[in-house]
């Protein structure tokens, strides 16, 4: 990873540059998502597993459609239903008590790990 350097002996890598950057675009948005989360509390888990899954399940009607009949991809409601996933997704991270940015820190860590390993390509949670 490049580490930069900047006044005094003090470096970053480009990742903590990024981290700084859109980690806090990432926890705005997350906090923005919460003061519009209406759902039953007590049901919490179960409720924005499965709105996430049909609202990705949506993503994938669009994109499946589009194959099927051809002709030009209506990207912005493509782009709209991506928003409605992510939506989803900063609510659940909030419900299990991480920041949207810790979330996105830690794929880019491990998809590096895995980048690092040449296992990018494989299959399995571990490899």
């Amino acid at each position: 990873m490049a580490k930069w350097k900047f006044k005094g002996n003090d470096s970053v890598t480009t990742h903590e540059i990024y981290q700084a950057m859109i980690g806090n675009a990432l926890d705005d948005y997350q906090k923005e998502c919460l003061k519009l989360a209406i759902f039953p509390k007590d049901k919490a888990l179960v409720y924005l597993g499965l709105k996430l899954a049909g609202e990705a399940g949506e993503v994938a009607e669009k994109i499946g459609k589009n194959i099927r009949d051809g002709g030009q991809l209506d990207d912005l409601g493509l782009a709209k239903e991506l928003g409605d996933v992510m939506w989803y997704i900063a609510v659940l991270a909030e419900h299990l008590g991480y920041d949207l940015s810790e979330i996105a820190d830690m794929n880019i860590k491990k998809l590096n790990d895995r980048k690092d390993r040449n296992v990018l390509g494989g299959s399995g949670d571990n490899r």
